[in-house]
């Protein structure tokens, strides 16, 4: 009995003296960064559209694109009903329509007197993006976005030359095959919100050759804060 007793004792002292040794730090979470995100673009149907949106500039907005001193290109940019609404009135329209936002862009004719870049040797350098997005977040963004494939044939060499994605909630266009933007050329590119636009803002951006040319349509309104929260 008294060695039973003495070596629970030794177990209860050793017991102790693990329970007593300071418990490892817990790790520090990290941020988490949302990665963009590919979206799956469409067609552009034009029978899917009924009366356009008028706005303090009309049923369009258009914005001259200019890089330097020259222009490189045009934007026209509107808003659109779903078919069959003969007047786009948003206090009028059911809280659940969806709104299409759709922007052309034309570039300008070749400028003949430029010089032709070089196509091999040591003075090439990697062709700069070409891609037209968003600055701000698509607020009310119902996830149907896409391009005309016609005009992307006929300005790209290819239907499929166009890739979309998400990057914070703001939506790009990317041009990642074909043969380049043809000058002279329209692309369309559309999305859809279940909001109507807030009026034009400065919420566009192309990139093409090197430049970053902003560029102002419709958009919008910013999403509104969830009730109790603080900003």
């Amino acid at each position: 009995m008294r060695l039973s007793t003495i070596a629970i004792s030794a177990g209860v002292l050793m017991l102790a003296a693990c329970g007593s040794a300071e418990p490892e730090p817990a790790p520090t979470p990290s941020p988490t960064i949302a990665a963009p995100r590919t979206l799956v673009g469409a067609d552009l149907d034009l029978s899917t559209l009924g009366a356009k949106i008028v706005g303090p500039q009309g049923p369009e907005v258009e914005t001259v694109l200019s890089a330097g001193n020259r222009q490189i290109g045009t934007l026209v940019s509107y808003v659109a009903c779903p078919a069959g609404v003969a007047a786009c009135n948003p206090s009028e329209m059911p809280a659940e329509t969806a709104y299409t936002y759709v922007h052309r862009i034309t570039l300008a004719d070749a400028d003949e007197t430029a010089e032709a870049a070089p196509t091999d040797g040591p003075e090439v350098v990697e062709t700069a993006p070409t891609l037209f997005r968003t600055i701000r977040k698509a607020s009310g963004f119902n996830q149907s976005i896409g391009y005309s494939t016609a005009e992307a044939e006929a300005a790209l060499g290819d239907p499929d030359a166009i890739s979309i994605s998400s990057d914070n909630g703001s939506l790009i266009w990317r041009v990642v095959r074909g043969s380049g933007w043809k000058p002279g050329s329209t692309m369309t590119f559309w999305w859809q919100s279940t909001l109507p636009p807030q009026g034009p803002a400065e919420a566009y951006l192309l990139e093409i050759e090197g430049n970053q040319v902003a560029a102002t349509g419709p958009f919008p309104p910013e999403d509104k804060p969830v009730e109790g929260s603080r900003n």
